[in-house]
C-alpha cells in the first residue's frame, strides 16, 4: 500500500452540501470511498486555510489514487489534489540508494 494526502477545496455547491450534511457525514462518505477502493483512511480533517479538507489514507497504488481524484472532481463539489507521501523509513531507504547522476552543464 502507498500513502497519499488528498487536499480538497469546496466549490460553492460543495459548501452548500457540507452545510446541509455536516462534517461527520462527509467523513463517513470519504471513509467508505477509500475502503471501497481497497484502502484505509488514516485521518480526515477540515481546515480553514488554502484547503478545506485534508485526508491521509493508504491506497493500493497510484492508479487507484488518480481514479479517486478524477471521480471526486468529476462529480463536482470539490477540487481535489492528490500527493503521494513517504514515511521517514521510506526516505531512509531512498537516501540509501546510490544513483549515478550528472547535473546539467557538467
Amino acid at each position: 500500500m502507498a500513502k497519499f494526502l488528498l487536499k480538497s477545496t469546496y466549490t460553492v455547491d460543495g459548501m452548500k452540501g457540507l452545510s446541509k450534511d455536516g462534517g461527520s457525514k462527509r467523513a463517513d462518505v470519504v471513509r467508505k470511498m477509500v475502503e471501497n477502493a481497497g484502502g484505509t483512511l488514516e485521518s480526515f480533517h477540515f481546515g480553514f486555510g488554502g484547503d478545506d479538507t485534508y485526508v491521509l489514507c493508504d491506497l493500493p497504488d497510484h492508479k487507484t489514487a488518480a481514479g479517486l481524484a478524477i471521480d471526486i472532481r468529476a462529480a463536482g463539489g470539490l477540487d481535489t489534489r492528490v500527493t503521494p507521501v513517504l514515511t521517514p523509513d521510506e526516505v531512509d531507504d531512498a537516501v540509501g540508494q546510490r544513483i549515478s547522476y550528472t547535473p546539467p552543464g557538467i
